[in-house]
């Protein structure tokens, strides 16, 4: 194996256990297993526009619509543990799930952060989990929003990566996820997720911090080799490059030296431009890209340098991306309002 190169890298941050804790004294600790038995909205069926699709659905009318809420990331049960596609709940039922992320705009003077959705893929049910960040201060617990941009997600083992574009990745754990009394701190929601820990993006003098705008999971041929893929969004001469982080596969935390820093095992500037996700299968790169907002959006299959265009394949706005091996099909989703979908493309219709 090639050295670690050099240049951008990132350090994990203190854990909020202490923090998490006192969130879970005065309230409700259900983790992802109880959440799968309260799921409180309807997703529907539909067919979705482009050229590679086979499969998708919509949210209900006030999500497909909102003017707050962007949706992001994408990961999937799939992600979470190579050995199985679904996730048991709290009743003993067994769920094949996805979970995605959005980001809020800021509305009537308010921003309300990001948070993840929760999806039954059988029912298509749904509930949203709002991120927060829980501190300690004079004997008071606040949560505040997790104010970035969830450009990407990525289940692993016990936990969830969020992308962070500047700021690095924010981590949490779902077994910390919390029912809590609906107030204004919470901007009404019922169910949270604390950040458990972070991976602060740092860059050797004269190179460019890296955007962490997208993420997803490579758990290599074997599937004991997992790797974090990332990458960033760029247009008008922005860099446009890709990363690949190693895992360890029994932590499911980044690969670190003794003082908590991770480098990445792979960069390449050579990105396509637009890039909304990334993912790796069988050493084979699948990136989506925009158009804008009325048209279709691409998918380019190939690697750095030698990238091949499929257009039209996939609906406009497209965001982040991930990978179901034992469906050999990729999971993405789209942001527009009144177009908002997640979507389903065989791998096959992308040869």
């Amino acid at each position: 194996m090639a050295p670690p190169l050099p240049g951008v890298h990132l350090r994990r941050t203190v854990e909020n256990g202490f923090e998490i804790a006192e969130v879970a004294r005065s309230a409700r600790l259900l983790g992802l297993a109880g959440v799968l038995d309260a799921l409180d909205r309807q997703a529907e069926e539909v067919r979705v526009p482009g050229l590679a699709v086979d499969y998708g659905f919509t949210w209900d009318e006030d999500d497909r619509n909102s003017p707050r809420w962007w949706p992001q990331g994408i990961t999937t049960s799939a992600d979470a543990d190579g050995g199985t596609d679904r996730v048991r709940a709290a009743s003993g039922r067994e769920h094949r799930v996805l979970l995605t992320s959005a980001y809020s705009k800021t509305v009537d003077g308010r921003n309300h952060g990001s948070r993840i959705t929760v999806v039954d893929l059988d029912t298509l049910r749904y509930r949203h989990v709002l991120l927060v960040v829980p501190s300690v201060a004079g004997g008071r617990l606040r949560l505040a929003p997790l104010e970035v941009h969830a450009g990407g997600i990525v289940w692993c083992g016990p936990y969830l990566y969020v992308a962070g574009t500047r700021r690095g990745l924010f981590t949490c754990r779902l077994d910390d996820l919390i029912e809590v009394e609906p107030g204004p701190e919470t901007f009404g929601y019922a169910h949270v997720l604390p950040v458990r820990f972070g991976y602060d993006a740092l860059s050797a003098d004269g190179v460019e911090a890296m955007r962490y705008s997208f993420l997803s999971l490579d758990r290599g041929a074997g599937g004991d080799d997992p790797h974090l893929v990332a990458g960033e969004y760029g247009r008008d001469g922005m860099t446009q490059r890709l990363v690949r982080f190693p895992l360890d596969p029994e932590t499911s935390h980044l690969r670190a030296e003794d003082d908590g820093t991770s480098r990445p095992i792979h960069l390449d500037e050579r990105g396509v431009g637009h890039m909304q996700g990334a993912t790796v299968v069988d050493g084979t790169h699948y990136v989506t890209s925009s158009r804008g907002r009325w048209k279709l959006g691409s998918v380019f299959v190939g690697n750095p340098g030698s990238f091949t265009e499929r257009r039209q394949a996939i609906p406009n706005g497209p965001e982040d991306i991930a990978y179901w091996p034992a469906q050999d099909a990729f999971w993405s989703l789209s942001e527009y309002p009144g177009r908002r979908y997640v979507f389903r493309v065989p791998r096959a219709n992308l040869r």
